[in-house]
């Protein structure tokens, strides 16, 4: 997977910018607040996911703009491809000039993980984060576990509805054990689906690890469901009866919270260093260079299942980095394409082969080649 041409108008503080980055590694760099982070959203829209900042599509809409559109041109599946996203004054979702009824079709299409600071909320905060990071990269692999997710929070909300009204209406209950049925069928596939792709990515994970603390820590996962502690010993039919069985006894205390307190929901992801939680034993350094090999790791498993590399967008990684890991990364990635964004060039002063963009009020005022004969460049482009 590699992006060709990037072409953004009315998007955030982005008046009209056009990108075209080198296959390998490329550097945003400027100052805070002038549109390094919005490019990598704009990039990552593509995905057919949401904005990974939580923004709604109006939000991204730049001010006083009528027309927000985004147009990249990639080279993915062995051919050249186009993609089309407008934001204002409507949504519309184009893929090789193709019209898509929804933004999320184009899932699988176009690949790419990223890292933000946000990100750190996977080690920071609550197992909310750390399931979402597991299915955000489920559903690029495999688009239709989106429509299980769905499904699942549906009949979540439905049962916990349920058991807030049986306190009122104790008719009611006897509808319970048919919302039992479908949480249980559908937590055991999710729950099913994260496991095993967490086997794979550990491997992954691990290997990423030792090469960004040049092995001198020791990376691990574990797989944490309430409702079945010993996931490994279990077989498909396995799995669902022991969530069936783990919601029949957690029924009561359901019923008093008026809440289901069994299911994929309640599922967590154990992150440690040399054996030791990374939430309550890591310094910053080891947090960010954790959620690194978790983003990175991603890499691989996408590689492994669609036979491409998808692209890399790093986000203000590298300040919280010391020289060697920030060295990894600029030139130990292997063949991919990366986007880095940073503050302050002196964190690329290494980089041996690559292309530079400084930003400057959502415009790309300097362009620089690493490891490759200079172009002349003009002092101002895509104001």
């Amino acid at each position: 997977m590699r992006i060709d041409r990037l072409t953004l108008t009315g998007f955030r503080n982005i008046g009209e910018m056009e990108l075209s980055p080198c296959p390998g590694v490329n550097v945003i760099y400027g100052d805070n607040a002038q549109g390094k982070t919005n490019l990598m959203e704009a990039i990552y829209l593509f995905t057919g996911a949401k904005s990974f900042r939580g923004a709604k599509d109006r939000e991204m809409v730049g001010l006083g703009e009528v027309k927000t559109l985004l147009q990249l041109e990639f080279f993915g599946e062995g051919r050249a491809q186009t993609a089309q996203i407008s934001l204002a004054p409507k949504k519309a979702v184009h893929l090789n000039e193709i019209l898509l009824d929804s933004s999320t079709k184009l899932a699988g299409q176009f690949t790419a993980v990223v890292f933000s600071p946000s990100h750190l909320s996977l080690i920071q905060d609550g197992p909310q984060e750390r399931r979402r990071f597991l299915d955000t990269t489920i559903c690029q692999l495999k688009p239709k576990y989106i429509r299980v997710l769905n499904d699942y929070s549906r009949v979540l909300a439905q049962r916990n509805s349920l058991l807030k009204d049986v306190a009122f209406s104790s008719y009611l209950l006897d509808t319970l054990d048919i919302w039992d049925q479908h949480l249980v069928r559908l937590s055991a596939t999710i729950t099913r689906t994260r496991y095993t792709y967490l086997e794979k990515l550990k491997q992954l994970a691990g290997e990423v690890y030792k090469g960004i603390s040049r092995e001198k820590e020791e990376f691990s996962l574990r797989y944490l469901s309430k409702a079945c502690p010993d996931l490994a010993d279990l077989s498909a039919p396995g799995l669902e009866e022991a969530i069936a069985e783990a919601v029949r006894k957690a029924r009561r205390e359901d019923l008093k919270a008026g809440s289901t307190t069994v299911g994929a929901h309640r599922d967590d992801l154990e992150i440690s260093i040399n054996g030791m939680n990374v939430r309550t034993y890591g310094s910053q350094g080891q947090q960010r260079s954790a959620v690194l090999a978790l983003k990175l790791s991603e890499c691989g498993m996408i590689r492994q299942l669609t036979g491409e590399e998808p692209v890399v967008l790093l986000d203000d990684v590298m300040s919280e980095l010391d020289e060697s890991r920030r060295e990894y990364l600029l030139n130990h990635m292997g063949d991919r394409q990366i986007f880095i964004t940073c503050c302050d060039p002196n964190y690329f002063r290494h980089l041996e082969d690559g292309k530079s963009f400084h930003i400057q009020g959502g415009a790309i005022y300097k362009v620089e080649e690493y490891g490759r004969p200079q172009k002349e460049e003009n002092p101002c482009i895509s104001i």
